[in-house]
C-alpha cells in the first residue's frame, strides 16, 4: 500500500478554546495530506487534466492533542471504485503512538476539461496501491 507520512508539531494556531487541536484544523490537515500525496505521486500532465472533489468526510476523535505535541499523520487510499476514492488519514501521538483521530473521506475524480466526474484510470489506481 502506497502511503504518505509526515510529522507536525501542534502550535497555538491549531488550538481551540479547550486548548486541544481544533476540529477544523483536523479537516484542513486531511485535505492537505490528500493533496500532498496526490501531487507527490502524479505528474503535471495528470494534474492539468484531473482534480478531486470531496463528497463526504468522517472523523472519529479518540484522544486530544495539545500544544507542542508531535503528531504523525499517515494517509493512504483504502479503496477505489469507478469515480470514487476512499482515503484514510490517521493521526498518532509520536511519543505514545496512541491513535488520536482517524478520518475517511470519499473523493470524486473529476475531469478538468469537462468539469464532470471521470472514471479513475487503472494507471492512477496503481499509483496508490
Amino acid at each position: 500500500m502506497n502511503s504518505l507520512e509526515k510529522i507536525i508539531t501542534v502550535s497555538e494556531e491549531d488550538l481551540d478554546e479547550l486548548q486541544h487541536v481544533n476540529n477544523i484544523r483536523y479537516v484542513q490537515w486531511v485535505q492537505d495530506m490528500a493533496k500532498e500525496h496526490w501531487q507527490k505521486e502524479t505528474t503535471k500532465n495528470i494534474n492539468d487534466h484531473f482534480f478531486w472533489v470531496m463528497l463526504s468526510h468522517h472523523i472519529e476523535y479518540k484522544k486530544e492533542a495539545k500544544l507542542h505535541d508531535k503528531i504523525i499523520m499517515r494517509t493512504y487510499v483504502r479503496k477505489t471504485e469507478g469515480i470514487y476514492s476512499f482515503r484514510i488519514v490517521e493521526f498518532y501521538n509520536e511519543e505514545t503512538q496512541i491513535l488520536l483521530a482517524k478520518s475517511e473521506t470519499k473523493w470524486c475524480f473529476m475531469n478538468a476539461d469537462t468539469l464532470k466526474p471521470n472514471r479513475i484510470p487503472k494507471e492512477i489506481i496503481e499509483l496508490f496501491d
